[in-house]
Formats: C-alpha cells, structure tokens, sequence
C-alpha cells in the first residue's frame, strides 16, 4: 500500500473522530487547548489501536481466506463506507454533553473507531506493514480530532455530516480499487 492510499483511508478513518469532535466543541463552546488535546488523544489511540488488533485477527485467519481477500477488503470497505453515508444523511443531531472525563470519552473512542477494526482486518490480508500504518492512522486521528474540537466552536455542527459522507465515500471508492486491482490483475 502507497503512502497517499495509507493517508487517504487514515483521513477517511478519521472523520467520525472529527465529527464527533466538532460536536464537543459545538456543546464546549470555548475549548482550551486542553480539550483538544483530550479529544486528540482519545480518538487518536483508540483509531491506532483498532486497526493493530482487526490485523491480529486477520492474521490469524489469513490463511484460510487468502484466495477472497480482495472480496473480503472490497465487502468491509464497502459496508463501512456505506454505513458512514447512511448516518451523514440522517439528519439527526447527536446531542453531546461537555464532559471530556474518560467516561465521556471512553465510549465515543470505541464507537468511533469500530470501523478501523475491520480496516485492520483489511491490511492483513494485503499485507500493510501495521506499525506505521496505525502510528500514521493514530497521529492523523489525533491531528483532525483536536482540530475538530475548534472548528466546532467556530462553525457548529453543519461539517458533521459532511464529514461522514465524504469519509464514507472514499473507503468505498479504497474497497473498489482493491477489488479492481486484485480481479484485474490476477
């Protein structure tokens, strides 16, 4: 995988991160710098960590599935990306409270980062060397999640769902490359 596709899924990973972000400072209305900071931090770790363990486990399966993988990356990409545009054209405004304790934070992290899990099971099967692609995942989370947190208190919640859907559509555009490569030059 090239460096421009690693960023791409990285940016596209990161948009309910950012979404989310600019939701808490949307509610924060006048975020330190702190706040940032623990948005970044939170949403950053937990997009790093989630592809490292989704690679585990299609490590571990890799074998069994080698000859679909590419049908395997195409169907998650696909499904994720498709669900990302789904919720951006949901209209419902998420209601967020203020707080960045870990228990605040904590679930958003997790619900945020779900998808990267599969990512991870994705970079497995083609073979992503996963140290710097979850350290480049996790540092590009941290970089727009923490400036999602200012960019919400400057212009509220009307780049949430825009956020969403462009993510959406760019993994699964990601999910059609890797299909098309591998189908057509197989």
């Amino acid at each position: 995988m090239r460096l421009y596709e690693l960023f791409i899924i990285a940016v596209s990973l990161s948009m309910d991160a950012f979404a989310v972000s600019v939701c808490k400072g949307l509610s924060t209305g006048r975020p330190k710098v702190t706040h940032c900071l623990i948005c970044g931090g939170w949403f950053g770790a937990f997009q790093a960590l989630m592809p490292f363990l989704g690679w585990l486990l299609g490590v571990r399966f890799q074998g069994m599935i080698v000859s679909v993988d590419h049908w395997v990356a195409f169907v998650l990409l696909g499904v994720i990306g498709s669900n990302m545009v789904r919720e951006s054209r949901g209209g419902e405004a998420d209601e967020l409270d203020a707080s960045f304790s870990p228990g605040a934070m904590l679930p958003l992290a997790v619900a945020t980062s779900i998808d990267a899990l599969a990512v991870g099971v994705t970079f497995a099967f083609l073979k992503v060397p996963i140290a710097p692609a979850v350290l480049f995942i996790g540092a590009t989370t941290f970089v727009l999640s923490a400036a999602g947190v200012k960019v919400g208190a400057l212009f509220g919640i009307r780049f949430k769902s825009r956020a969403e859907l462009a993510g959406g559509l760019i993994l699964i555009g990601m999910g059609i490359k890797i299909l098309l490569e591998h189908t057509l030059l197989s």
